[in-house]
């Protein structure tokens, strides 16, 4: 046991436990999906609720397989999907530091993502434990994992945005 292996560990599952429960809370929380659907339509991600289900279940398959550090790139790419969306949606207008609405959570988030992405899941993963000396493990981690995180999740964000963002015109 390395303190190298713990310290991914603990970053992965403190990453990963946070956004499932950020999607969990979009399906069962305060407002549920009727209520995160309302306010999807009015920041102009339309059809509401379409992006509310799509908002929490990529929030809880990307948090609980970045927990696990199962094919880690892959949950690694949904972080900066929606931290993207997330980010020019909602925060962008406010500057950069989060006690004003800002966007600095949305990257951090996005950067330990990927920055987990490029080191690998580490020893106490599934990624470890399943493809550890097969032809599948090299492009878990490294280079590879850092451009697949970046790619994949630069390319689901900007798309979802040029596809369905319709910002609502100012009165």
């Amino acid at each position: 046991m390395t303190a190298y292996s713990v310290g991914l560990l603990i970053l992965r599952v403190v990453l990963g436990v946070t956004m499932a429960a950020h999607g969990y809370n979009k399906f069962f929380g305060g407002g549920r999906i009727k209520g995160t659907a309302g306010w999807f339509d009015s920041i102009g991600m339309k059809p509401g609720t379409f992006h509310a289900r799509v908002a929490a279940s990529t929030e809880m398959a990307a948090g609980i397989g970045l927990a696990l550090g199962l094919l880690t790139p892959i949950p690694a790419a949904g972080f900066v999907a929606l931290m993207l969306v997330a980010a020019w949606t909602v925060h962008r207008h406010n500057g950069f530091f989060i006690v004003k609405e800002g966007w600095e959570y949305n990257l951090v988030l996005a950067a330990a993502a990927v920055a987990i992405a490029a080191t690998g899941a580490g020893r106490y993963s599934l990624d470890y434990l399943l493809f550890k000396g097969t032809s599948v493990y090299p492009w878990l981690h490294g280079w590879c994992g850092l451009l697949i995180a970046l790619v994949l999740g630069l390319a689901g964000g900007i798309g979802q945005l040029a596809i369905f963002y319709r910002p609502p015109t100012k009165a």
